[in-house]
């Protein structure tokens, strides 16, 4: 699929005139593409109207969805998958027929943890994201020689790609998430806040809280999402599907609105008009000058000063970011396995997949889908590729995995 500009939206559907949606979301840089499609008029020109309503938990977000009290939402990209599979507490159907981008995860350490890493492992400054792990491990080996508590590790939500790409980070390190170390759930604004606290020892989080907590000398980034495996699936809009089968005109503008707004978020040229409208209190309320780094890809790592550059650290509309991925789907359920979350069938599988739905991205945009993948995705950071056709397969390689994880029915 190219990145040429799509059609735009026919004129029956312009005609029908304003309409007003409850859009839901929680602070982060990833919601910008919603954001923007509210604040810049780009959903006016398609005749919406988008109230945003600001949340703090994905909890919330997941429920205020399944009782109506937001029409769509910003949500994770393993949250309608679950959903799907009714996974996990109050599960609705959901699905998404636009992703949000890519990119935007980070890992970070406390910088007491960090600097025991480096005492006990000698791992430099600017070590690899597969160096700070085999780090890790090697502290946790000494305290549990020791007889100390494990360490406690936020995430934002059990069906989170924060929670996959943690688990897969400590993974590659030889860690094994359900026995080294404790996982808890955090909300993204409450993370460094808690690390400052001392309530947790690090965190993944999406952006900007990773370097809100840089900047306060409290945290280590360790690792980016790009580290574990740049394709990785972010954040989506979620719908009910009902909801998007009794509007299907709507759907459609909503897709062409986000396409523009995602295009537009896109351009470095407005990254600092950008951060400034997110940096309002009633949508991110994170300094300016914090978030113009993230969209640039400009971390401070510490409060030292050690800086690193990812050019692509966020990518809203380039590289099919916005196209609904089913084999993107099939890698989230592979790690759904892969911690005991789920058990492997062809029938889950296929109804993973069929949480993302590329026709009404297609349809509303007037372009072709892709042609099918010829070949495995990868390399992660342990080396492996994802074979969407052999889930089984992917699961049985892992070296570390819940005890749970099957690659038959479960």
């Amino acid at each position: 699929m190219s990145d040429t500009e799509p059609k735009a939206a026919p004129a029956a559907i312009r005609s029908e005139g304003p309409r007003a949606l409850r859009a839901g979301f929680i602070p982060l840089v990833d919601a910008s593409v919603l954001i923007a499609a509210a604040e810049l008029g780009f959903a006016g020109r398609e005749g919406l109207s988008l109230a945003l309503i600001r949340d703090v938990s994905w909890a919330n977000v997941r429920d205020r969805l399944a009782f109506r009290q937001f029409d769509i939402a910003h949500m994770l990209s393993p949250m309608p998958v679950a959903a799907t599979l009714g996974l996990g507490s109050n599960p609705s159907p959901t699905i998404t027929p636009f992703a949000l981008g890519r990119g935007g995860n980070a890992i970070t350490l406390s910088a007491r943890l960090f600097e025991r890493m480096q005492a006990v492992a000698g791992v430099a400054d600017l070590a690899s994201a597969l160096e700070n792990a085999r780090a890790l491990a090697q502290v946790l080996a000494q305290m549990r020689a020791a007889g100390e508590a494990p360490p406690t590790f936020g995430v934002t939500y059990p069906f989170s790609s924060h929670n996959y790409e943690f688990r897969y980070w400590l993974a590659a390190g030889g860690i094994d998430p359900d026995r080294d170390v404790r996982l808890v759930v955090v909300p993204p604004p409450l993370t460094s806040d808690a690390l400052a606290a001392g309530e947790i020892d690090g965190f993944c989080v999406g952006a900007p809280w990773n370097m809100v907590a840089s900047e306060l000398g409290v945290g280590r980034i360790v690792a980016a999402k790009q580290d574990i495996w740049p394709d990785a699936p972010e954040k989506v809009i979620g719908l009910r599907p009902d909801w998007a089968a009794e509007h299907p005109e709507t759907v459609s503008r909503l897709i062409v609105a986000l396409d523009a707004a995602a295009r537009w978020c896109d351009q470095p040229e407005n990254h600092d008009a950008l951060a400034d409208l997110l940096a309002q209190p009633r949508l991110l309320g994170a300094p300016m000058p914090i978030i113009r780094h993230v969209l640039s890809g400009e971390f401070c790592l510490d409060a030292k000063g050690n800086r690193r550059v990812l050019p692509d650290y966020f990518v809203f509309h380039r590289a099919q970011a916005n196209y609904p991925d089913p084999d993107l789907a099939r890698w989230i359920y592979s790690q759904m396995i892969r911690w005991g979350q789920a058990g492997y069938s062809p029938e889950q599988a296929a109804a993973a997949a069929a949480s993302s739905r590329p026709d009404l991205y297609c349809e509303a945009l007037g372009i072709a889908p892709p042609a099918p993948r010829g070949e495995a995705m990868g390399p992660f950071i342990d080396g492996l590729c994802f074979d969407p056709r052999d889930i089984p397969g992917y699961v049985e390689a892992f070296g570390v995995r819940s005890l749970r994880a099957s690659g038959g029915d479960d």
